[in-house]
């Protein structure tokens, strides 16, 4: 019997309702082709919500996400802070995978680098403690030992299944939360002798990723420290917009490009539809191994590697990577290759 994946699709803001359609006829194919299909349920959330409901994320947004095999997600606007975190504490959606690594056809600053960031993605300073008056405002930072446990012990077995090399980013001497979460990531690192484990203070790692980031190959962090140095990861590779990601929880995980939504570029048609394309490829491995269906990690690797042949074998480009091409012009290219 044919698999069905029930996919909560948020087409967010900006560029977003446009990179999810392009993706849509995308999956599609991809369905036609292999034994599974999709479903895809709409679920309302960010700028258009607000303004179509009063609120950013509706109540019931939380529970139709939960009855879905995944979500995927475009970009949210102004009310980002209102939609994605609540999203990732929600759905406990723990750990945030951002995968960086130069593509041939894209210039970037260095060639051969192939990383990953691997994010503890529910608390430290975007956990919401905080507060705000006239004279001042604070956010609390709080780093468990739960949290930084089960962070560790992904980035850990990413790590064995990758090049055994593991850093761990944190800023110990001055920070009493970094040298808890250090301890706590080396106490996990016990269990892994095969793993090569090291340790750099943060604003070293943002220099490293600049000047020698192929000596990279899975790195651990706290939330925001991962959201700044996945950035710059990005910086360093050629482009935001060819960047993936991945929210995983126990059960249930969401899928995000990690660029913003472009609202200078809203209804032009020239939206880069790569880094969601690549999250949907991360998504398709991610439930072949959820529900131990062999087709759907394959099209997860025809994906990825359909991408890659066009960037090495063609001169299609949309302008943020310096063409002239339209979305519809990559993803027709895309289809033709499938």
């Amino acid at each position: 019997m044919t698999k069905t994946f029930e996919i909560a699709v948020i087409s967010g803001d900006g560029i977003g309702p446009e990179i999810t359609t392009a993706t849509s006829k995308v999956l599609e194919i991809l369905s036609d082709k292999y034994s599974f299909s999709f479903r895809f349920k709409e679920i309302l959330a960010g700028d258009r919500a607000l303004k179509e409901t009063g609120h950013a994320l509706p109540s019931n947004a939380i529970d139709e996400i939960k009855k879905c095999s995944c979500c995927l997600k475009a970009p949210i606007g102004e009310t980002a802070r209102y939609v994605v975190l609540p999203l990732r504490q929600e759905l406990n959606l723990f750990a945030n995978i951002r995968p960086a690594k130069t593509i041939p056809g894209i210039p970037s600053i260095h060639s051969g680098v192939d990383l990953v960031i691997v994010r503890e993605n529910t608390e430290g300073l975007y956990k919401k403690i905080d507060d705000i008056s006239k004279e001042c405002a604070i956010n609390v930072r709080m780093i468990t030992k739960e949290a930084t446990e089960r962070i560790m012990t992904v980035a850990c077995k990413m790590a064995k299944e990758r090049r055994k090399k593991l850093t761990i980013v944190h800023k110990a001497n001055v920070m009493i939360s970094c040298v808890f979460f250090r301890n706590v990531c080396l106490e996990i690192a016990k269990n892994y002798s095969e793993i090569d484990i090291n340790e750099i203070y943060v604003d070293n790692a943002a220099y490293q990723l600049v000047i020698n980031p192929q000596q990279f190959d899975t790195l651990v962090t706290t939330n925001m420290f991962g959201d700044i140095l996945s950035d710059e990861a990005a910086g360093v590779t050629g482009s935001l917009g060819i960047l993936p990601s991945s929210n995983l929880g126990q059960d249930i995980a969401m899928f995000e490009p990690v660029h913003g939504a472009a609202f200078d570029i809203e209804g032009k048609g020239i939206a880069n539809p790569t880094a969601i394309l690549l999250s949907c490829s991360m998504m398709l491995d991610w439930l072949g191994e959820k529900y131990s269906i062999s087709d759907a990690k394959q099209a997860a690797k025809d994906l990825e590697n359909s991408i890659l042949k066009i960037y090495e074998e063609t001169n299609i480009r949309t302008p943020d990577l310096g063409g002239k091409n339209t979305t519809n012009d990559f993803i027709r290219e895309l289809l033709s290759i499938f």
